[in-house]
């Protein structure tokens, strides 16, 4: 089985289309016979991914560090769920253990995980999908400025394919599966 790696917020605050689309997509994943992968917590998008890929029996293992646990964000019906000591130890092995990554809406961690993960694939080290949940509009903001970094030269047009920007969740599942091949020698876009 295939695990694709979620992104997205752990805040439980914010509007309830988001926590819509998150339980969507998890449904989605897990109808099409993807494992999930996600960052082990019991609230905001993750909880509601979580909940929903086990109320469907799928398969689902939490990445979490220790100091997290020890404020009780882990989820508590998640079994697969392993412990690391860092931030950085979790989002390694999420996507040493993926073969895609789906990122939701989410705050600055979501954005540095997702940001980490296209700087791998610009250099040839993370050759699988890339898919952004742009729920509500939510990622407008990030698409003017991959934009601009593509016209003022900090990147090549090419590199703003190395991703899919879908509107809904049933757009996802389709677009990792029909997401374009960037294999290694890709690098050689990387600086040019």
């Amino acid at each position: 089985m295939k695990n694709i790696a979620v992104f997205c917020a752990s805040s439980p605050k914010i509007p309830g289309i988001y926590f819509e689309d998150a339980r969507k997509v998890a449904t989605y994943l897990v109808k099409a016979g993807y494992g999930i992968i996600y960052g082990g917590g019991g609230a905001g998008l993750m909880g509601a991914v979580a909940d929903e890929a086990l109320r469907h029996t799928g398969q689902i293992k939490g990445i979490i560090p220790g100091f997290m646990v020890d404020v009780e964000w882990e989820h508590k019906d998640v079994e697969d769920m392993v412990h690391v000591e860092t931030m950085h130890k979790r989002k390694e092995l999420m996507v040493q253990q993926s073969a895609g990554i789906v990122a939701l809406p989410g705050g600055t961690g979501t954005l540095e995980e997702l940001f980490e993960v296209m700087s791998l694939k610009k250099l040839g080290q993370y050759p699988h999908p890339i898919v952004v949940l742009n729920t509500a509009g939510y990622y407008n903001g990030l698409l003017e400025l991959t934009n601009k970094m593509v016209e003022e030269k900090f990147m090549r047009p090419v590199h703003n394919e190395m991703w899919n920007i879908v509107n809904t969740p049933e757009e996802v599942v389709p677009a990792i599966r029909n997401a374009k091949s960037w294999g290694e020698d890709s690098i050689k876009f990387a600086a040019l």
